[in-house]
C-alpha cells in the first residue's frame, strides 16, 4: 500500500544575510496553520526547524489514521 505524501507550508522571514557567507542568516519561520514562530541564526538551525516540522506532521498524520 502506498502512503500518501504530506506537505507542510512555511513562511520564512530572512532579516539578515551576509553577502559572501550564505550559511549565515537570521530570520523567523512560521508554519502555516499553527501559532507561534521559531527564530534561527544560521542555515543549520533553519534546517533543524524544518526537519522537526516534517517529523511532527508525519506523526500527526499517523495518529489520525489510527483513530479512524
Amino acid at each position: 500500500m502506498v502512503k500518501p505524501l504530506s506537505f507542510s507550508s512555511y513562511i520564512v522571514h530572512i532579516y539578515h544575510l551576509r553577502k559572501n557567507h550564505h550559511r549565515e542568516l537570521v530570520g523567523v519561520l512560521e508554519m502555516v496553520g499553527s501559532e507561534g514562530k521559531k527564530g534561527f541564526t544560521n542555515y543549520d538551525e533553519l534546517w533543524d526547524i524544518l526537519s522537526a516540522g516534517k517529523k511532527q506532521s508525519r506523526r500527526g498524520n499517523q495518529g489520525r489514521r489510527r483513530e479512524a
